[in-house]
């Protein structure tokens, strides 16, 4: 939250094939209907992500490629040091990966659940991050829907 802010700089050559190999999986953080998330390190540069990924079958069943394909076109063309930032995608028989920012420090769902009292100043440095992210999208005439706490 606000102190895990992504910069986005190349870390691999256009040419390369990432897939799957390329990554080693460390631990679930995540799932939801027809996906789960966990944190990968990538094996050639040790930097860590977290990688979303979803089963194909599942995501025809509940007719939601046209979704996901969606999302995954929107997430490659952003950038921005208040946004999670899109790195990789691929897929393999089963699953659809995409490889995103690893954002630590918890989301504010869980900081609320545990009763934190913000200061006035650093809520207003949330909704300033918040504002901006949201600002941005707009620009690239985004509207985000889904704006929750986690």
């Amino acid at each position: 939250m606000g102190l895990g802010q992504s910069s986005k700089t190349p870390v691999t050559d256009d040419t390369d094939e990432v897939n799957f190999d390329h990554f080693q999986i460390l631990r679930a953080i995540g799932k939801g209907s027809f996906g789960k998330v966990c944190i990968v390190q990538k094996k050639d540069t040790k930097k860590m992500y977290a990688m979303k990924y979803m089963n194909k079958l599942k995501c025809v069943e509940r007719n939601e490629v046209r979704n996901v394909l969606k999302e995954l076109q929107i997430m490659q063309n952003l950038e921005h040091p208040f946004l999670v930032n899109f790195w990789y995608s691929f897929q393999d028989e089963e699953d659809m990966f995409m490889v995103v920012d690893l954002l630590l420090g918890g989301d504010l769902r869980y900081h609320l659940q545990q009763n934190v009292h913000f200061l006035e100043s650093t809520v207003k440095l949330y909704i300033c991050e918040l504002a901006l992210a949201l600002g941005y999208l707009r620009s690239k005439h985004i509207i985000h829907r889904d704006i929750k706490p986690d």
